[in-house]
Order: C-alpha cells, then structure tokens, then sequence
C-alpha cells in the first residue's frame, strides 16, 4: 500500500534541478521529509553550495512546495532551504507565497517561467543527443541521422525522457516526427554540426551533474539524508509517518 509519505516522495521526484536535468531526490538535494497529523508537511532541501545560484535554488524550493500541495491530502506544507546565502530570503519568500519577483524584487531580472523555459529547451538538446548517439552506436547510418524518426528510437528510458522533453516543449511526439530538431520543431540545415553542438550541451549537463554530487558529499561528509533515492523511507527524524 503506498503510504503518504512514499506518495510525498513520489512528488518530490518530479521536480528537476533546472540546470543538471535531474530529480533532487536522485541528487539528493532533500535533505528531510516530515509529515504530521492532519497532512501537514515539512522539507528541508540542501545544496552543494551556499552560493548555487539564488534563482535555481528558488526554483527547486518553490516547485517542491507547489507538488506537495497538489496533493489531495496535504494541509500546510513548508520548504526551507538550509546553508544558502539566501536561505532567509528564500525561505520568507517560500512562507508569504511572495512568487519569485516578490520574494527577489528589483534582482528578478527574469521571471520564473522564462527560466524554466531556457532549461527546458537545454534538456531536450540533452536527450535528444542522448538517444541520436544511441541510434548511432546501434549501426544507425551517420549520414542519415538527420532523417531519424521517434519510431527508429527503441522503447527505453532515454526515448521516454525525450518524449517527456518535446511534450513539455509543444513539440509532436509521434512516430513520424523527426527526432533532430531545435526547441522550435525545426530541422537543422547541418544534422552533423547541430548534433555536435548538442552533444556539447549533454556534456556539460552531465559534467556539472557530476561535480555538485562531489561538492555535495565534500560539504555534508558523512552525513547521511532522511530520504534514498528510491521511494523506501529510511528514518522519519520527527513527527508521524502515517
């Protein structure tokens, strides 16, 4: 039976470190997960940095809060970042529902959902090269890669998270649709370059992935979080787990 703590978790799950194109709960970003009578829950998330940038780490924090209360089962729900520079901020601004621009002021040059919009234009090129360089390596024709459809693409992981990538986008997603395309939809005149240029953008994903889980395991040592990265609670440090 999934309990409210395991359909919490669940929730977490979905939201994505805008930069890394990662759950925070895989990254293991949250740090607590606390639940109480009457379906009041509480999240302490952590960074690799104090000083990760103040907007993605706004970001995390405020889709964390917005996933809990679509749950039809949560009452008051509270995110705190903890060890941010902006921790204070952050957090008063999470606690009044200020939205970003509220709780930033003049410093929210952009909006949140420009910024959303920026990452998740760079999470498609990342699956997208993802799965191009898969079909390659499986004896797909080099030169023929910009023709490459959704249908040549296996059913895996990886053909999930692009499709999940062009939905959140607007792009099609059926079959026929060409898998080589930019944010707009639009084949590239140069399959070859925009490939390359994409698998640049996949490495630095994957690199900077990388180095915050070191940063992470560097400032925190041995510390361990309340929560796995699979849906199995380990330890409830306060409160009730229904």
């Amino acid at each position: 039976m999934t309990t409210r703590y395991d359909s919490a978790l669940a929730a977490l799950a979905t939201v994505m470190d805008p930069e890394l194109d990662e759950p925070i709960t895989s990254l293991g970003f949250v740090r607590s997960l606390t639940l109480s009578p009457g379906g009041n829950v509480k999240v302490h998330l952590r960074l690799p940095t104090s000083f990760c940038s103040p907007n993605f780490a706004y970001l995390m924090a405020s889709d964390s809060k917005d996933v809990l209360n679509g749950l039809d089962w949560t009452h008051v729900v509270t995110v705190e970042l903890d060890d941010h520079h902006d921790s204070l901020i952050i957090n008063a601004g999470l606690a009044a529902d200020a939205g970003y621009r509220g709780t930033f002021g003049h410093e929210a040059d952009v909006g949140l959902d420009e910024l959303r919009e920026t990452f998740r234009r760079k999470a498609h090129t990342a699956a997208m090269e993802r799965c191009l360089t898969a079909l390659l390596r499986a004896g797909f024709p080099s030169e023929s890669i910009g023709s490459a459809t959704l249908a040549d693409l296996p059913a895996d992981d990886a053909s999930r998270a692009l499709l999940h990538r062009r939905a959140a986008l607007g792009l099609p997603t059926g079959g026929d649709s060409a898998v080589l395309v930019d944010h707009e939809g639009r084949p590239p005149e140069d399959p070859e370059l925009a490939l390359r240029r994409a698998r640049s953008t996949r490495i630095s994903i994957d690199g900077n992935a990388h180095f915050c889980r070191g940063l992470l395991g560097t400032r925190y040592g041995d510390e361990t979080p309340a929560l796995p990265t699979t849906f199995t609670p380990l330890t409830i440090l306060e409160g009730v787990h229904p």
